[in-house]
């Protein structure tokens, strides 16, 4: 990896390119630290430094794509999750709407418009999500149990809860242009580098704080314990995001005229997990959803009672079971909605190809089915136990929900990071060959 950030400042293109990246970097960065209006800074941060020391409740996984600003309401508190969510969603309607199904297969044209559904989706999403913040944080719920004596939302006028909307949305906006405009002119996709930034922010204080909370030669032991068993897992999931079945698939020779044409082999690559990081956020959400009703329905009947001692905490037996089984679920879910056998099938029967041994048309159909159910099988255990670390550690040596090395975290930087060094070679390797072409 170093390598090839090395070989890319070397090359003037590259480079211009790799600081446009580190400037968009530096300007989202500074907007995650900038206040909204209407918040009261100082009680924020007291509430915070209490908040540190337990969990973050149910806003955790959305603090933590969002680098930390939700928790600390600033411009760019939503961060990409409304991104994420709308991206998700337009994802799984193209399998339901056919118009959509349509568009996806005009190509660059249906892929725009696509896109511009896309964001105007985030930008209503932003607007609710940032509705449901603020009237979290003047209802006191943000940070249940803070006992700082101020408010964090002093004028609670209609006026000031507008603005704090409208300033949230925008920062979203903002956000989702940051993202386009590294996609465009720097390196990578953009919303996959902000996220990963996002969570790489968080590391430094949560590493820290783990060592200032460990009693152990000064929690070093447990600092070092959480160094260990996070190389383990960056080389665990290293090894299985770039796992693979390769399918093989024979091309038939065709004579048009006096030339021939086809007679190639190929393959087709089926990864262990094919669904990566999706799973894990639709269970986390799900998972949400009754513990956030919970949190806003009055009086104590026993529903709510039920909820608030198996479903909020992370190390509670029905929790995790819940949490794991959904993860399976949803991969196998996300599988068959974005991967199609019969549509690989009928495109290989098109173009004259087969898989060695396999008849053309539905038995190729059938074969896929099979090979993909195989493999989805160690790939959604995978994700259910690469999730489960946190609870692991908060079992294990008692630290919080916002343990640094936990799944969602690591499967995130890990895929981005891949991503983005492969970007990064095949871009290298193009100027490489630009001799032999000429």
């Amino acid at each position: 990896m170093l390598t090839a950030f090395a070989r890319a400042f070397k090359t003037p293109d590259l480079r211009k390119k790799l600081l446009f990246t580190l400037g968009i970097i530096v300007v989202y960065r500074v907007g995650t630290h900038i206040p909204i209006p209407g918040v009261d800074y100082t009680n924020v941060q007291a509430c915070i430094d209490q908040a540190s020391n337990g969990n973050q409740g149910l806003f955790g996984l959305v603090n933590m794509f969002s680098g930390g600003a939700l928790l600390q309401i600033t411009i760019f508190a939503l961060g990409i999750m409304p991104y994420i969510t709308a991206s998700i969603i337009l994802q799984l309607l193209t399998v339901v709407i056919p118009r959509l199904e349509a568009l996806k297969k005009e190509g660059q044209a249906g892929t725009a418009k696509i896109t511009q559904y896309t964001r105007y989706l985030t930008v209503a999403l932003a607007i609710l999500q940032g509705t449901g913040l603020v009237a979290t944080a003047r209802s006191g719920a943000l940070f249940s149990g803070c006992t700082v004596g101020g408010q964090i939302v002093p004028d609670q006028s209609i006026f000031v809860t507008i603005t704090m909307v409208i300033t949230m949305t925008a920062g979203t906006a903002a956000v989702m242009w940051l993202g386009e405009l590294i996609t465009d002119r720097g390196i990578g996709n953009g919303m996959s580098i902000l996220m990963f930034i996002s969570i790489a922010a968080t590391f430094p204080s949560a590493l820290w704080a783990i060592k200032q909370q460990g009693t152990l030669a000064d929690g070093w032991i447990e600092f070092g314990t959480v160094i260990a068993v996070g190389l383990v897992m960056v080389g665990l999931v290293v090894f299985v995001e770039q796992a693979q079945r390769r399918i093989p698939v024979q091309y038939a020779k065709r004579m048009i005229g006096r030339r021939s044409y086809g007679g190639t082999s190929t393959y087709i690559p089926l990864k262990v997990n094919q669904a990566g990081i999706i799973p894990v956020i639709f269970a986390s959400s799900l998972l949400y959803i009754p513990a956030l009703i919970a949190q806003f329905a009055g009086g104590t009947s026993g529903w709510k009672t039920w909820i608030e001692q198996n479903l909020t905490k992370g190390d509670h037996p029905i929790y995790i079971t819940t949490y794991f089984l959904l993860i399976v679920f949803f991969a196998f879910f996300y599988v068959a909605i974005s991967f199609n056998p019969e549509e690989v099938a009928d495109n290989m029967k098109k173009y004259g190809g087969f898989i060695p041994g396999i008849r053309a048309g539905r038995p190729t159909a059938e074969y896929l089915g099979y090979v993909l159910n195989r493999i989805t099988w160690p790939g959604s255990l995978y994700l259910g136990l690469i999730a489960l670390v946190p609870t692991m550690a908060l079992v294990g040596f008692g630290a919080n929900q916002n343990f640094p090395f936990g799944g969602t975290s690591i499967l995130i930087i890990v895929g981005v990071g891949l991503e983005t060094v492969k970007q990064i070679e095949s871009q290298l390797q193009q100027r490489n060959y630009e001799g032999f072409l000429r």
